[in-house]
């Protein structure tokens, strides 16, 4: 407890001192997992890698560095995660696969976050007949098998980045639509709201003026865990054949080209597997995280 002495004047001129006694309200702590500053370390070393594989002392991912299925070793640079079947850097191919990995879970989370978010706000807003059309097709899409769909855009399309962002983006969507319409869906009967249509702005104003500023920020902290499980999904179509052609590498084709070996090279599943699980963990790690900090609705 403090004390905090208020003087004051009485009638006669002469002060008095009065004492008020003042809680004191200790600081909320908040408290942070480890989990979270090693997760956001590791995405900021595999993106850093990423984005400047160009410039790192690596060999080049299609070149054979040495004898094939070397192990891990401390040797040089670009042995210390081992060769691969073609004594191909292992590590070379781990950073350049990250390019696509990355870049293929981040666009296409991007496409369906704009669409996703856009036709959720639209359907949560206006109700009646455009929610239910919306909500009908978010929930065929949803009931689809998500690998069955993969698997048919594949093997009528030619395998490429584009048809993966194709496939990946259309899986993203119908959450975003879910996500956006329920979030709007609580902010359209807020009191704001009311008070903007009793002035008489328009749907135009009040949807993305009023209510898309509230809820951008709970879907963007969902964007982590849909980029997380679109990195597996590619991870998934490379492993089966299906994913980006050779030479060019991808973590779930590392895998499919080691799957042979692993009884006698268990490094060549090991490495890109526990890149994909790290890379995976941390990006549901910072989602959560992310979500506990900025979703409104669960400290409302």
């Amino acid at each position: 407890m403090t004390q905090v002495a208020l003087e004051k004047k009485e009638e006669d001129g002469r002060p008095a001192d009065a004492v008020v006694t003042l809680p004191v309200v200790p600081a909320v702590k908040k408290t942070r997992s480890v989990l979270v500053y090693l997760s956001i370390a590791w995405l900021v070393i595999i993106i850093g890698a990423a984005v400047f594989a160009g410039l790192l002392p690596l060999a080049p991912y299609n070149v054979p560095i040495g004898a094939p299925r070397t192990p891990p070793g401390f040797g040089s640079l670009d042995t210390i995660l081992g060769t691969d079947t073609l004594g191909r850097s292992l590590l070379s191919r781990v950073v350049y696969g990250a390019q696509v990995s990355l870049v293929i879970g981040a666009v296409a989370g991007t496409v369906g976050f704009v669409v996703g978010s856009l036709f959720g706000m639209i359907g949560g807003y206006f109700g009646k007949r455009v929610d239910a059309v919306i909500s009908l097709v978010a929930d065929a899409m949803l009931a689809f098998p998500p690998l069955i769909l993969l698997l048919a855009l594949a093997s009528i399309l030619t395998p490429s980045v584009q048809t993966m962002l194709f496939g990946l983006g259309l899986l993203a969507i119908p959450s975003f639509i879910r996500l956006s319409r329920a979030n709007t869906l609580a902010w359209s009967s807020r009191e704001f709201v009311r008070a903007a249509k009793n002035m008489g702005a328009g749907n135009g104003r009040i949807l993305f003026r009023e209510i898309m500023p509230n809820v951008l920020a709970p879907l963007a902290s969902y964007m982590p865990i849909v980029i997380a499980a679109l990195i597996v999904a590619e991870g998934s179509l490379s492993f089966l054949g299906l994913g980006i052609p050779p030479p060019q590498p991808s973590w779930g084709g590392m895998i499919n080209d080691g799957k042979d070996a692993i009884a006698t090279s268990p490094h060549l599943v090991f490495v890109p597997a526990l890149v994909i699980f790290f890379t995976v963990f941390a990006l549901n790690q910072v989602g959560d995280h992310l979500r506990t900090k900025y979703d409104r609705t669960l400290h409302d």
